[in-house]
């Protein structure tokens, strides 16, 4: 066992999964539940996910604590937590931005900041909620964590320990490193997939443009099934990278346009080939 007791503010898919992978390993004593939603922590307790709700002074009592909501509520959370902190207490999180959790973790927690490990689960699914959580979610993913200069290394090693119980591969990042890969391999193409649905559904004749939707735009637009909320948060919360990876993104789309306008077949050619290679050449790292 690494932690005997756990708390879990937020218990959807990835708090959820968190929970379920460790108490599968034998990694976790009793799981407690924390979130704004008493319906939620009920269905939570009922699928197993928690052993109890609770209130934050006995959250705050716990040996390590996993905040699992919307980067946009890390500060409160943290302020609300702070007071009922046992000494050794650990927190960590699963936000998908890092430098801004980190800024407010260092405003929340004063002196127990030491105690705070960033961290991001690199899994996940357009589904939410508790019903959507299951314990081999992290199996042979990726988390990614920023510890700090004032990061106190037996933290380090209990998060990094409970991510490996959970079947996960840790990794190690610079905040802002981390903040602006995943502006261009995650958020990036959140937002397309959002944009693209929108401005389809928005016109007059949307309807008949799903009605004949097939596999490939399925594929495109799954992750514009994510939960709208966590989405805003990131999309506001990395702003400076997101939007670097926007103008990218359109200077990208301008040449492809420049293209079709001139019908140049070569340029066309040129540029979905060396995507297609460099394609083939990730899915086959994924699977090594």
């Amino acid at each position: 066992m690494i932690v005997e007791k756990l708390a879990i503010v937020g218990t959807g898919l990835i708090g959820g999964s968190f929970a379920l992978a460790l108490k599968q390993a034998g990694a976790v004593g009793e799981v407690l539940g924390v979130g704004r939603n008493p319906a939620r922590l009920t269905v939570a307790r009922e699928l197993g996910l928690i052993d109890r709700a609770v209130d934050w002074a006995e959250a705050g009592r716990a040996d390590c604590i996993l905040l699992a909501m919307p980067v946009g509520e890390t500060e409160a959370v943290l302020k609300n937590l702070a007071p009922h902190l046992k000494p050794g207490a650990i927190v960590t999180d699963a936000g998908s931005t890092k430098s801004d959790v980190v800024e407010a973790a260092r405003a929340a927690l004063g002196t127990r900041f030491a105690d705070f490990v960033p961290g991001h689960p690199i899994a996940g699914s357009e589904q939410s909620g508790p019903g959507a959580a299951r314990a081999d979610l992290y199996q042979g993913k990726r988390v990614v964590l920023t510890p700090q200069d004032k990061t106190r290394a037996g933290a380090i090693a209990t998060v990094r320990a409970l991510w490996e119980a959970a079947g996960a591969q840790v990794e190690t990042l610079e905040a802002a490193q981390h903040d602006r890969i995943f502006a261009a391999v995650s958020h990036l193409p959140h937002l397309a997939a959002f944009a693209l649905v929108d401005d389809l559904a928005q016109r007059a004749d949307g309807d008949t443009f799903f009605r004949f939707a097939a596999s490939g735009f399925r594929d495109f637009t799954r992750i514009a099934g994510s939960s709208p909320e966590m989405w805003r948060d990131i999309a506001l919360a990395n702003r400076e990278a997101v939007l670097a990876e926007l103008d990218a993104y359109l200077d990208a789309l301008q040449l492809l346009r420049q293209a079709i306008d001139a019908e140049d077949g070569d340029a066309l050619l040129k540029i979905f080939s060396r995507a297609r290679a460099a394609r083939e050449h990730w899915m086959k790292t994924q699977d090594s």
